[in-house]
Order: C-alpha cells, then structure tokens, then sequence
C-alpha cells in the first residue's frame, strides 16, 4: 500500500459542490462520469501535478447520509488544504465568497486559517513552516 488516492465528501449536489471546488477553491474537474445507479463518478483535485488525495463528490442517499452533509467529522477540522502561497489563496478564496471562521494565524508549523466548504464541513488553509 502505497498512498490513499481518494477520499469521499458526502454533498447535496454534484453540480453546485463542482462550481465550489473548482470556482471559490481553485480545484480542478478531474472526472465526472455517469455511473449505471443514475449517480456520477466526480473527482476534482486540488491540482494536476499534486501527489495528495482527489475528493470523490458523492451526492447523499437516504437520511442517513443527508444527515451527515456538513457535519462528516463532528464539527472539528476534517480536510487540509496546503498551499505555497498563504496570502494570495486566502486573498482569493475570500474575494471568492469563502468564509473563514478566523482570522490566520501564524504558528510554529506555518500559517493557518480554518475555513468552511459550502456544506459547512471545517477545513485548515495551511502554508507549512519551512
């Protein structure tokens, strides 16, 4: 076992989650293809080149999974999107309509600011300490 390529954000929409990922955060559509169930196979990444994990856009079914839309790791920090350049993405996904639940902060391992994808699931914008 090498790496884990994907991992799934339950969401209420396959198209409005595309137009979030790719528009306010900067992804890319990496696949998005009909599945025989009548569901899709939608990847985006945060990049071409990146060697983390894509997310896997899986539209919610039952109660169940309705209930977890937003809420996928009990309020805490759950996704961390690192970036080379804290001060232009966080300047870009704010004009974007991002919201950030602080102000960043700079701290030993680099400089950091929790923000909410359009589901409300908690995310760190991070620029790791050199």
């Amino acid at each position: 076992m090498r790496r884990i390529p994907l991992v799934t954000l339950v969401v209420d929409d396959y198209d409005e989650a595309i137009r979030f990922f790719t528009g306010a955060l900067g992804f890319r559509l990496a696949e998005d293809a009909p599945r025989p169930d009548g569901g899709r196979w939608v990847v985006v990444e945060p990049d071409a080149g990146h060697a983390g994990a894509g997310l896997l856009l899986a539209r919610a079914r039952g109660d169940a999974q309705r209930a977890r839309v937003g809420d996928q790791t009990g309020g805490r920090v759950g996704f961390f999107l690192h970036t080379d350049d804290f001060a232009r993405d966080h300047a870009r996904m704010a004009a974007a309509g991002v919201t950030f639940l602080e102000e960043p902060r700079h701290e030993p391992y680099g400089s950091v600011a929790v923000f909410q994808d359009l589901y409300g699931n908690r995310w760190d914008l991070l620029q790791p300490a050199d």
